[in-house]
């Protein structure tokens, strides 16, 4: 099980991150572009900001605890896991690659 303070850990963990408030959630974006990832306590979720390649090989790894967010963000990449039942290893890899697509981009 991840916890609220261990995700926060992993997605500051990246160099230029910051923590923001992002409606009910707490967000994570790099210092001066967009977010990667958002963290909601009520229901210990996080949704990672992928590719829809990305999307597709993640959600396929557990379809129980790893989809797609349900509107047009998870048609984009959005996707949602299930912090209770995912591995840290998962996490870690999924946020790695959202922060890398944000490093890469032009805005």
């Amino acid at each position: 099980m991840i916890t609220e303070k261990n995700f926060i850990e992993m997605a500051l963990s990246f160099p230029f991150t910051e923590q923001v408030k992002h409606f009910e959630r707490i967000g994570f974006k790099i210092t001066g572009k967009r977010m990667f990832a958002t963290y909601l306590s009520n229901n210990n979720t996080a949704n990672i900001f992928l590719t829809p390649a990305e999307q597709n090989i993640f959600c396929a790894m557990d379809i129980e605890n790893i989809y797609p967010v349900p509107n047009k963000w998870g048609a984009k990449g959005a996707t949602t896991f299930a912090l209770d039942n995912v591995s840290k290893e998962f996490v870690m890899e999924a946020l790695h690659s959202a922060y890398q697509c944000i490093v890469k981009s032009k805005k």
